[in-house]
């Protein structure tokens, strides 16, 4: 079985280590910075960073409309805690410039957690992950306030103050966490990705 092809955004964020978990989960993983890198991959990670920095780069490399169209014709998209705001076709506290690929029908709240120091970590239940619940890191991280019809719910926070927020969501082939797997040497994520990415192309 061939490996597919799937790159991360290199714009800013945890992208190496976003590379080498894909690499583990059986992808043949790939930077993209430029639209022609993007033109070679069947699926996208954004990671996660700075939403605001990731927006403005998006547009100084001229990415943004590439990955729109990407999107729009079905590409696979993951997004992890700023990639997640990057996807999210509304944004509450967000800056007025900042603007992100949408293609998920929900509203995110940035920074939802609180600041750097108020990062923690959870348990969380991932539907269509099997074994134990999710060992999820938080960093600054965004949580989901609203989703529309044919966005679902693959995980929420199960204990603690953010009890119930949604962290987890897919619509069709895009995918988005709060959380940052990458962080945790647990691959299943990166594998559910990589069997969707395997699907769709």
């Amino acid at each position: 079985m061939t490996a597919p092809v799937i790159g991360v955004l290199a714009l800013q964020g945890d992208v190496r280590e976003h590379l080498a978990a894909l690499a583990g989960a059986g992808a043949d993983a790939r930077p993209v910075r430029r639209p022609v890198e993007l033109d070679a991959v069947d699926g996208l990670v954004i990671p996660g960073g700075e939403s605001t920095t990731i927006s403005k780069l998006a547009d100084i490399f001229e990415m943004r409309e590439p990955i729109d169209k990407r999107i729009a014709g079905g590409m696979p998209v993951y997004g992890s805690c700023a990639g997640m705001i990057m996807l999210a076709d509304e944004v509450l506290d967000g800056r007025p410039d900042q603007r992100g690929f949408a293609g998920i029908g929900m509203t995110v709240r940035r920074n939802a957690f609180g600041r750097q120091v108020d990062s923690f970590e959870a348990a969380v239940e991932i539907t269509g992950v099997e074994g134990e619940p999710f060992h999820a890191v938080f960093i600054r991280a965004p949580w989901v306030e609203r989703v529309g019809p044919g966005v679902e719910v693959l995980g929420r926070v199960t204990d603690g103050p953010a009890t119930d927020r949604i962290v987890a969501v897919r619509q069709g082939n895009l995918l988005a966490t709060s959380f940052h797997p990458e962080l945790t040497g647990d691959l299943r994520l990166h594998r559910l990705f990589v069997d969707l990415v395997r699907a769709a192309s």
